[in-house]
């Protein structure tokens, strides 16, 4: 797999990460493009120096910014991964579920806001989803390497686990009942977004305990997923703080 672009690269190399070897375009030796080859030397990582041409073949059209890293295919975790990782930072278990996104940008953009607020992981279903590309890694400027994913069979199923382990299910949906600043939203509990175009499956909303909705004044009359995570994202980060004021 293919890693592109300098930010994603950068964060890649600050990992464990194993590094086939870094691709940098000749002439390419200005700016953070010095500082990826220094780190990539002080790890012991190969540094080639090639065409443009080649980096604009294995990019395939995406804006490689003069450098591209070959990377073993990631490795996804298991919910239980993610439940594990939240008892040993001692929080309240903080999860993302994603029904049906299926744009690798979208699914990029959540996982970097995901990243910075603090959740512990994502859960995504193995068929009708975006799964983990070089599209991926470069839209969540390299956050999908700090960020636990898991691939479930059957999401309805994960979500009765999930509640047997204590956590509230908390679904996004333009018709719920409550507005998600209404909602207490500081205890163990996952987050469900649906898809642009569909929303929730029925079977995965009729699991939810609440069906969070944020108010539309304008004209459009529906978010773009990673928007409508990221505004419930961060109103769970507000809540913790205020009440750990």
């Amino acid at each position: 797999m293919y890693v592109i672009g300098r930010n994603p690269v950068l964060e890649i190399l600050k990992t464990d990460k194993e590094i086939e070897k870094i691709l940098v375009a000749k002439g390419q030796l200005k700016g953070s493009i010095n500082k990826i080859i220094a780190m990539a030397k002080d790890k012991n990582i190969v540094v080639q120096h090639v065409d443009k041409k080649k980096l604009d073949q294995v990019s395939q059209g995406g804006s490689h910014q003069g450098v591209v890293a070959l990377i073993s295919e990631y490795k996804y975790s298991t919910v239980d991964d993610i439940l594990n990782k939240a008892r040993k930072l001692e929080e309240p278990p903080f999860l993302l579920i994603l029904d049906g996104i299926e744009d690798p940008y979208n699914l990029g953009s959540i996982v970097r806001t995901a990243e910075c607020s603090g959740v512990h992981g994502i859960i995504i279903p193995k068929r009708r989803s975006a799964h983990v590309t070089e599209t991926v890694y470069k839209s969540s400027a390299g956050a999908v390497e700090y960020m636990l994913i898991a691939k479930v069979n059957n999401l309805s199923n994960t979500i009765d686990k999930l509640k047997e382990e204590g956590l509230w299910i908390y679904g996004a949906h333009m018709e719920g009942r409550d507005k998600y600043f209404d909602v207490d939203l500081t205890g163990p509990m996952a987050l469900v977004i649906g898809s642009e175009g569909k929303g929730i499956s029925r079977l995965v909303k009729e699991k939810c305990d609440f069906l969070l909705n944020i108010p539309m004044v304008g004209k459009i009359s529906s978010l773009n997923a990673s928007n409508a995570a990221s505004i419930l994202m961060y109103e769970v980060v507000r809540q913790k703080y205020e009440k750990e004021r």
